[in-house]
């Protein structure tokens, strides 16, 4: 696997480039098909806050869609620890997805996984953690009141070339880049559509019409496949 590692606005020392490399190791182990990753270090030299003032955006590069996962921090060590947290669990999501395909296996509820587990030692329940915990002084509730009140109120606009594909291949989609919905036409209704996650193994496809009345349906994930697979 190739991997790339570079930097804006600052440079990458041998230690992170070491750091980063022998977590990426890990990488292979649930993609077999990477052949490429990108580690890109991003430092904002006017940041409002300190504590974002670095971001590491990881893209893992294969034979289908580039999985990416991005996050800030204090530090670039900590943005890649974060960064690379939600890579690997998108890329656990990805080879869930696919043994739940081939297998028609669910996978185990997180429930019945933990079922046997002792509980925690403790006897401090939320309620009276927040009950005993120590108010916020007046000063520290009036900076933050007036940090908030100085901030203005944005409205962030991205736009993306439109592209047209199934309900299925969008599932994976947004999966694979790791958002919990996705933009997309529809290449059998034409249709401007989103899909977005529920819960566990459930999704949810919203697609706007002109005129015609509400419609709802259900079915399998690549049911369609299924039934080829049959004949």
């Amino acid at each position: 696997m190739e991997m790339n590692i570079s930097a804006r606005n600052g440079a990458v020392s041998d230690r992170f480039r070491e750091y980063a490399t022998e977590k990426i190791e890990k990488v292979s182990q649930l993609a077999k098909k990477v052949q490429r990753l990108d580690l890109k270090v991003t430092k904002q030299p006017h940041a409002r806050n300190a504590d974002n003032q670095v971001s590491v955006e990881i893209a893992v590069v294969g034979t289908g869609p580039a999985i990416r996962a991005e996050a800030h921090a204090a530090d670039k060590f900590a943005a890649f620890d974060l960064a690379f947290g939600k890579l690997l669990e998108q890329l656990r999501r990805a080879r869930d997805r696919r043994k739940v395909h081939h297998g028609r296996h669910a996978p185990v509820a997180v429930h019945e996984a933990t079922a046997s587990l002792p509980p925690a030692a403790s006897n401090i329940t939320l309620a009276d953690a927040l009950l005993n915990a120590e108010p916020t002084p007046e000063s520290q509730r009036s900076e933050d009141f007036e940090a908030l009140e100085a901030s203005p109120v944005e409205i962030r606009r991205k736009v993306f070339p439109a592209e047209q594909m199934s309900a299925d291949d969008a599932v994976d989609r947004m999966e694979l880049v790791g958002h919990p919905f996705y933009l997309y036409i529809d290449e059998e209704t034409g249709c401007h559509s989103v899909v977005y996650r529920r819960r566990g193994w459930s999704y949810g496809i919203i697609s706007l019409e002109n005129g015609g009345e509400p419609v709802e349906g259900t079915r399998s994930y690549r049911d369609s496949e299924r039934e080829s697979e049959k004949v």
